[in-house]
């Protein structure tokens, strides 16, 4: 960001403050925007709130913030009315999973915002392209593809439709930064854009040798988390590739890609659970079973794990190297420094 950008001059709003939404709503005030919250659901605006302030009960407790949580709240305005957006400049709209009703939202939102407003959807699948149609000026619409919890996460994806303005994507991937992101810019729009489309492609093979009887739930699961769980969140795929030798890899890539599940459906395995009713922690059934306390220690465990990787991840940031680099050489200077003669 420029050195004079200040996030108090500049008002977030947020559409939808559901599970998703009032994560992203604590993340913005956590980085100094006043926010208001728009909750098209009347009924679910109380309970919109109290998320957001839960949120920042946990905040203080992991020392994500400094100072009271009143002391960003007291930027939080909730409201039940779209037109409240007219003087925000960027607008996160964070619904139902559904484009005729995130259409319905833009049109009318775009009646009321300024043609400047930065307006963003927070899908994780309906293409940007699609939803630009439903805005004028259509070059400031973007997508903004956060994970759970987003004020905690350091993954954001700033995606581009076919008549998005590449400069303000810049502005939007620079902004990830004062969110404490480390941010993606997909400059094409393609369907899942480029998380989903890596986590895809591995759920598909781990429900393919599930399906094929190679191995159990289970152990995919340990097999996951001791492997890509171990270096992923350090290095991800190409930086993995090149530390542990990449011409091995295009030699197993021969031999292994034609053997690799290429179905154009979902598997047995899934089918079978979701059409009995299966929904997974929310209902108890899924690939595990769980009871009403197991769902609860889940819950708690997963809470605490996001803040203990987040604290793990800033250890090892993407510029870690040019840091190391930095430091390496102001020793050296300083060294060279202290043995010049007087």
């Amino acid at each position: 960001m420029t050195p004079n950008f200040d996030p108090q001059d500049y008002t977030v709003g947020i559409i939808g403050l559901g599970l998703m939404g009032s994560s992203i709503a604590a993340c913005m005030l956590m980085a100094g925007h006043p926010v208001i919250g728009v909750e098209l659901m009347p009924d679910a605006l109380e309970a919109g709130k109290k998320r957001v302030k839960d949120h920042f009960k946990l905040a203080v407790e992991k020392g994500l913030i400094q100072g009271k949580p009143e002391d960003y709240l007291k930027k939080f305005t909730a409201s039940a009315e779209l037109k409240d957006l007219k003087a925000t400049k960027l607008v996160i709209e964070s619904i139902k999973e559904d484009k005729g009703l995130k259409g319905e939202v833009f049109q009318t939102l775009d009646g009321i915002v300024s043609k400047n407003t930065l307006i963003t959807t927070n899908t994780s699948a309906i293409p940007i392209s699609d939803l630009q149609q439903f805005v004028s000026y259509p070059e400031r619409f973007f997508g903004l593809h956060w994970m759970e919890p987003a004020y905690t996460t350091r993954f954001l994806e700033v995606i581009c439709g076919k008549d998005s303005d590449l400069e303000k994507a810049q502005f939007l991937y620079d902004l990830g930064e004062l969110w404490q992101k480390e941010t993606v810019l997909v400059k094409k729009d393609l369907p899942g854009f480029i998380a989903n489309r890596l986590m895809y492609a591995m759920y598909r093979e781990a429900m393919h040798l599930v399906d094929k009887d190679y191995a159990s739930v289970e152990d995919v699961d340990r097999a996951c988390r001791n492997v890509a769980g171990y270096f992923l969140p350090m290095m991800g795929v190409f930086r993995w590739m090149d530390f542990t030798g990449i011409a091995s890899y295009r030699e197993v890539m021969k031999d292994l890609f034609p053997t690799l599940n290429n179905d154009l459906a979902p598997g047995r395995v899934i089918n079978d659970i979701v059409d009995a009713g299966g929904k997974g922690v929310s209902n108890g059934r899924g690939f595990y079973s769980y009871t009403e306390e197991e769902i609860e220690i889940w819950k708690e465990l997963y809470s605490e794990f996001s803040y203990e990787i987040r604290e793990l991840t800033q250890k090892y940031p993407a510029d870690i190297i040019q840091r190391k680099l930095e430091e390496k050489k102001a020793k050296k200077a300083a060294e060279q420094e202290n043995n010049t003669p007087s």
